[in-house]
């Protein structure tokens, strides 16, 4: 077993990072034995360094941006809008904790006082993916840190780079080097920092399958808490609309942005059967037109490499397996690299399939169904064990209603994509996509645990009834 993790550029192959092992037991001792400090300082000064956080982002906007192209071969100007988000993660943290675990106070019965505060978990794991390998776990860490926990951060074992700048960031910004602990590691790693006894909880966004394990290793942990974000095998569905162009703009973007590698991208495609020509062939024109290049290419490629040649093998073997079962290609998926990670986005239709899989094939693979009624399109975007994210591109308000009302999702969009949530509002799944813990604006709630308290500034009781009367003859002179 290799004692090195290595990080290699996908576009190119090149050797971009290396790094030992972690001892993930010394990391989080490390980080358990600084939490009480930080969690005793007053939440001006945590909220203070989390500012001083996003200028030390700032300063590097630039550097950090071409360091995420790098590794995970995202075009530079998608890279440059994580970077933004990385930035404007503080702001909305603050605000979240303020709304939402701020202190209150109420009034009790006889003017007795009651107090709601926030207390930090202690020691919090961070699990991080590689599709938006400073993003993700940053909307996890800033409001941890803000609430007064430690962090323990895993970044993806294809994205380890970007995760030790991060960290080095927020050193930059004045947090404690023993608060913010890095682990390089891959599995194992994961595996045993899940695992620590004196890991307080774990926050992960990942795969399902990997999601699942972790939740059954804390079945018995009630203790712990465990906020997962793991994916969907989301639905786009159109409806009547005169604008087919933009409804093809918009079901290309939700499938094909970043490589088809977010967790909201679009994966099935669900058009009513007179428009369906129409429309795919309005999609196929812009897949067509697609430059998928290396991050820095110019002109700037709409897409790069998806994250290895594992990922690209597993989506071009996903496509022949569709197309044997029934499914017709509409568009093929092409690997023009052998060495190298690039695949070409890809439609295929699986309306007549007698079984279609349900699970996220993470690239840009689009699979259409072709349905008659919008009775139909609903329940087709319920056939899934998913529910992150569900768009409908046309139709009436109330056509919008029954899909809001009946559509099993934690994002659910009107003539948007499927994929660009806002920060600023809650961002989770049902399903295998989450465990209803959701995050981005509410990552709030799952930082600090609420404490009630009853106070009064002197004690003051009595006990009117269940007692003996006193014996007065008993009592003396």
């Amino acid at each position: 077993m290799s004692s090195t993790l290595v990080s290699i550029e996908p576009a190119t192959g090149a050797h971009l990072w290396e790094k030992p092992i972690s001892d993930v037991s010394a990391e989080v001792a490390r980080a358990r034995e600084a939490w009480p400090l930080w969690a005793a300082k007053p939440l001006a000064i945590r909220v203070e360094t989390m500012r001083r956080f996003a200028n030390a982002v700032r300063a590097k906007e630039e550097a950090l941006a071409d360091l995420i192209s790098r590794e995970t071969g995202k075009p530079l100007w998608d890279a440059r809008t994580e970077v933004a988000a990385v930035i404007g993660k503080v702001d909305i943290s603050i605000a979240a904790y303020s709304e939402r675990t701020g202190m209150k106070r109420l009034e009790g019965a006889m003017g007795m006082k009651q107090a709601v505060r926030h207390k930090p978990h202690g020691v919090m794991a961070v699990l991080g993916p590689y599709n938006f390998p400073a993003h993700l776990p940053n909307g996890h860490i800033v409001p941890a840190l803000i609430a007064g926990n430690a962090i323990v951060f895993k970044p993806s074992e294809k994205t380890p780079a970007v995760g030790e700048m991060l960290v080095d960031l927020y050193y930059q910004a004045g947090v404690p080097e023993g608060l913010v602990r890095l682990i390089a590691g891959g599995p194992d790693e994961g595996r045993a920092l899940t695992a620590n006894p004196d890991v307080n909880g774990i926050l992960f966004t990942g795969s399902a399958n990997t999601g699942i394990a972790i939740n059954k290793a804390f079945a018995g942990q009630p203790d712990k808490i465990l906020a997962l974000e793991m994916g969907g095998n989301n639905p786009i569905v159109v409806w009547d609309t005169p604008d087919i162009a933009s409804a093809a703009s918009l079901v290309a973007q939700s499938a094909f942005l970043s490589a088809g590698q977010r967790c909201t991208a679009a994966k099935r495609l669900i058009v009513r059967d007179s428009l369906a020509s129409l429309l795919i062939a309005e999609v196929k024109k812009i897949a067509d037109r697609m430059i998928v290049d290396h991050p820095h290419a110019n002109p700037q490629p709409y897409m790069g490499p998806v994250i290895d040649n594992q990922a690209a093998d597993g989506l071009t073997e996903s496509f022949l397996i569709l197309m044997s079962n029934g499914g017709r290609p509409i568009k093929h998926m092409v690997r023009p690299h052998k060495d190298l990670p690039f695949v070409s986005p890809a439609m295929i239709d699986v309306t007549d399939m007698p079984e279609r899989p349900d699970i996220e094939l993470f690239g840009p693979l689009l699979q259409v169904i072709r349905v008659p009624d919008f009775d139909s399109a609903i329940a087709e975007a319920n056939n899934t064990r998913y529910g992150l994210s569900a768009s409908l591109i046309g139709g009436t308000p109330e056509h919008y209603d029954q899909f809001w009302s009946n559509v099993r999702a934690g994002i659910i969009n009107w003539n948007r994509p499927t994929n660009g949530a806002s920060s600023a509002a809650p961002f989770g799944g049902v399903g295998l996509s989450g465990n209803h813990r959701a995050s981005a604006y509410y990552a709030a709630d799952y930082c600090a645990f609420p404490v009630v308290s009853s106070e009064s500034d002197q004690p003051r009781a009595s006990i009117a009834v269940g007692l003996k009367d006193v014996d007065v003859s008993a009592m003396g002179d």
